[in-house]
């Protein structure tokens, strides 16, 4: 029942309370097609003898009243109703005939707009009505809310300046642009694409179309700067970032083949011919860490380093170690990879210890490899992850070897994982030792 709107309780039998949408059912309104319908729709609802006791008429009546041979009284119609449910009398009546007789529609075609509006504040507090209304608005005037809301930056141009380029490297939260390649590819981007254009509902829609990953990235960044800057609003920014979808980051689904046999041939030469490779090697494989992290570690190695690592409560010493193996907090945060903790067993802890600091040169290292056609580094943490994933849970594998965007970690859970890679870790030893004889 709409707030506000005027009763007429006259001849309601039981089922129509005063109060509820029948009572607010302008009944002289109906036309006689729509008086048919209702006494339809109840006879094919509660079956010919329930019709009857309901209206509280004879079946000949009944039936002079569907064929159209007497009008149906305003009585019969009421009682009707109150066997009917709201979506029952409007797909009975006509929805526009139906909002006609409810006082929404007038005669004349016009609108009640006073008790259109009492109706949508009723509507929105029910849940499923709220979301009606609004994809109803969404659908019909997106443009409108837009401009009603603020979304839009009247005067808003795209410039490429030193405070956006200072943004890249610096301001941004997550996923700071490091490398100069990358500035260089996104600067020439946007002057080709973006330079000097103003910032409208037609623009974002075209580079949320656009096939080129990078253009997208780099106007979302842009759209960062911009509300940073407050040039743009809080909803306008919002849009922006649901409507323009960033760069894909696929998962590598290429078969790298790494054969374990020539992985073991390539220890076993490193072993005898090269201590400090033989090293990063283990590293790589133990700890499934990439080449660069291995080689930042075996550099700067620093066991009694006391530090704060995100995630637990106290300070603790970057090296911890258990039976069997240990594990070294790495806290590599600041390249484009992260790498949390390095893992590994006891025996490359005990030639970690005699050779750090490691100071190799990648450049050297990647040569001597090619020159004595020994396996990539970079296929160490590969078969890592094929051996590990197949000997410890997928999640504490993901937690070993820091894939930190695969994997959503709070606070709480963090401790949690830490304890569970503890234990887990053996196992994958266990693994290693068995398939590739370490």
């Amino acid at each position: 029942m709409v707030p506000g709107t005027q009763i007429s309780t006259t001849g309601c039998t039981p089922p129509c309370v005063p109060g509820d949408w029948r009572g607010s059912v302008n009944v002289g309104a109906l036309s006689a097609e729509s008086r048919r319908a209702i006494l339809e729709a109840v006879r094919s609802k509660l079956g010919w003898s329930g019709a009857l006791a309901a209206l509280g008429i004879s079946g000949a009546a009944l039936s002079r009243y569907l064929s159209g041979e007497r009008a149906v009284p305003d009585e019969v119609v009421r009682r009707a109703l109150g066997r009917l449910e709201e979506e029952e009398f409007l797909s009975a009546a006509g929805s526009a005939e139906g909002l006609g007789s409810l006082g929404l529609v007038r005669g004349d075609g016009s609108i009640d707009y006073g008790l259109l509006s009492r109706a949508l504040a009723v509507a929105s507090r029910d849940e499923y009505a709220r979301r009606l209304i609004l994809e109803f608005a969404v659908r019909n005037f997106r443009e409108e809310l837009r401009r009603m809301l603020g979304i839009s930056a009247a005067g808003v141009r795209l410039h490429w300046d030193e405070g956006f380029e200072a943004f890249l490297r610096e301001g941004k939260r997550r996923r700071k642009v490091r490398t100069d390649k990358t500035i260089r590819y996104y600067r020439s981007l946007f002057a080709r694409r973006l330079e000097g254009r103003e910032l409208t509902a037609e623009l974002v829609e075209e580079v949320a179309a656009d096939k080129n990953g990078w253009l997208r990235n780099v106007f979302r960044h842009h759209a960062q700067y911009l509300y940073r800057r407050r040039l743009i609003s809080p909803e306008l920014f919002g849009w922006i970032m649901e409507a323009v979808p960033a760069r894909s980051y696929r998962l590598d689904v290429r078969p790298y083949r790494v054969d374990e046999g020539e992985a073991r041939r390539t220890l076993e030469f490193l072993r005898e011919n090269h201590r400090r490779y033989y090293l990063l090697y283990r590293l790589m494989l133990e700890g499934g860490l990439r080449v660069e992290h291995a080689l930042r570690l075996a550099r700067e190695f620093a066991p009694g380093e006391e530090v704060e690592v995100p995630g637990l409560d106290l300070p603790v010493r970057r090296l911890a170690e258990r039976e069997g193996f240990a594990r070294y907090y790495c806290g590599f945060r600041g390249s484009t990879k992260p790498c949390e903790w390095a893992y590994m067993s006891a025996e490359t802890l005990r030639t970690l210890r005699e050779l750090a600091p490691a100071d190799v040169d990648r450049t050297g290292f990647h040569r001597y490899v090619r020159r004595h056609g020994l396996v990539l580094p970079k296929m160490m943490r590969k078969l890592s992850w094929r051996v590990m994933v197949s000997s410890v849970p997928r999640e504490i594998a993901r937690f070993l070897q820091s894939r930190l965007g695969e994997l959503s970690v709070s606070e709480a859970r963090y401790e949690d994982l830490l304890s569970e890679a503890d234990a887990a870790y053996p196992k994958y030893l266990e693994a290693l030792r068995a398939r590739l004889g370490l």
